[in-house]
């Protein structure tokens, strides 16, 4: 009998009861309009975890258990010997009957050099890692030797609303079952439009696990995802913080192809700082070009005003940010800008963005000096251990301070993209 691990009805439990306390005022009511839409309100209230569980049951035949071992042990930085994951079982989802199976990188960050997989008829393989989408933080795995696996219908993204429910589930910590979360889609477009948001917890427990609507069809991959960071990890700081990002699936195929060939997917760097100009300020115009990227090598010189990148317009500095992030390294995009009074229109390929910079060590405070040891001197008429009076110095009275300016402040350094 399949069971799910329900983590989050609290709100769900609360208005229900509100809305049950008020049935006897219901009664009294006559039967208008607005008691009806309460009476459904509730009724919808009160079946909703019925719901969840009907459309968590349609896809759990598509969940798999994914376990790593070996690999780098967590802080060492070290490879050591095969032993068992401190992180426990992940999720991931199968999306192909021979065997496919996409589930987030976030499991990967040791780099195990052995992965198991249980399916569904409770059968281990032994899968490989093929390839990487970081800029979407999914991975690709494959299991040999299956055939006829239970694929997922997908939700195509053009009918997700913001506001419709989601649920989320995953297999963590050793539990069998999938636990189960409940919220709604807050956006449809975020991170370069590569994910959706969702207010359902999300946790490393369901990350590679699938967000579903009430049809039990995918919405996406649970991920963690941030806005700025690069850093393998990022955005996991966000878990069951309301916060949460999924992978929609549909319309990925490109992708889906390129990490069969066992290619990684990296994000992309064109390579200006730019600032707005005008008043009020828009636009993006170049004040610097990084030497040997693709805007140098493309002939983009100081002063550059970018106007489209494959036809959306730059509104800009932050929405250029956001359109290069749609694309991945080794995509060519066509770039149209204005030098002067001409306009012209080059394709520029895009390349991987270079690393973030370390991060600044604190500079040691310098020690004071250590006075040297003062050997008390024999006076006539003083005793030892007696100590002199100190005599009072009249208060001198301190110069009235100069009036200081206001000093302008300096202007923020732009940032490479």
């Amino acid at each position: 009998m399949t069971s799910f691990a329900v983590t989050r009805f609290s709100g769900l439990a609360v208005l229900a009861a509100c809305l049950a306390c008020s049935l006897p005022g219901l009664a009294e009511e006559p039967k208008s309009e607005l008691s009806a839409e309460k009476l459904a309100l509730l009724r919808g209230t009160l079946l909703a975890p019925k719901a969840f569980r009907a459309a968590a049951k349609k896809i759990q035949a598509s969940m798999v258990t994914i376990e790593g071992f070996g690999g780098l042990a967590p802080g060492s930085g070290q490879t050591k010997g095969i032993h068992a994951p401190g992180e426990g079982p992940t999720t991931g989802l199968i999306i192909s009957s021979d065997g496919y199976i996409v589930t987030s990188t976030f499991n990967f960050i040791r780099k195990p050099p052995v992965i198991a997989v249980r399916l569904p008829s409770g059968e281990r393989k032994i899968a490989r890692l093929l390839g990487r989408d970081e800029t979407r933080r999914i991975c690709l795995l494959k299991v040999d030797g299956v055939s006829g696996l239970p694929v997922p219908e997908m939700a195509p993204r053009e009918e997700l609303a913001v506001g419709q429910w989601a649920v989320a589930l995953g297999i963590g910590y050793g539990d069998t079952d999938p636990a189960l979360t409940a919220g709604i889609i807050s956006a449809t477009s975020r991170i370069g439009t590569k994910a959706v948001q969702t207010d359902a917890n999300l946790s490393p427990a369901n990350y590679g696990g699938p967000l579903i609507d009430l049809d039990g069809r995918l919405i996406g991959i649970c991920v963690p995802l941030s806005p700025g960071g690069q850093q393998e990890g990022a955005g996991s700081e966000w878990y069951d913080s309301g916060i949460g990002f999924a992978v929609p699936l549909a319309g990925l195929d490109k992708v889906i192809a390129a990490m069969k060939e066992g290619k990684t997917l990296q994000k992309a760097f064109l390579g200006v700082q730019t600032q707005p100009t005008g008043m009020p300020p828009s636009g993006a115009t170049i004040v610097s070009v990084v030497p040997d990227s693709p805007a140098a090598k493309a002939g983009l010189v100081k002063d550059d005003k970018l106007l489209t990148l494959d036809g959306t317009e730059i509104m800009d500095v932050t929405h250029l940010s956001s359109v290069i992030a749609r694309y991945v390294a080794g995509d060519k995009v066509e770039l149209t800008y204005q030098r002067g009074e001409e306009k012209k229109t080059i394709s520029v390929e895009l390349a991987v963005a270079p690393p973030p910079p370390p991060p600044m060590r604190p500079m040691p405070m310098p020690m004071p000096p250590k006075d040297p040891e003062k050997k008390p001197e024999d006076k006539p008429d003083e005793k030892p251990g007696e100590e002199k009076p100190k005599e009072e110095k009249p208060k001198e009275e301190k110069p009235a301070e100069p009036k200081k300016e206001p000093q302008p402040q300096p202007e923020k350094a732009p940032q490479a993209q």
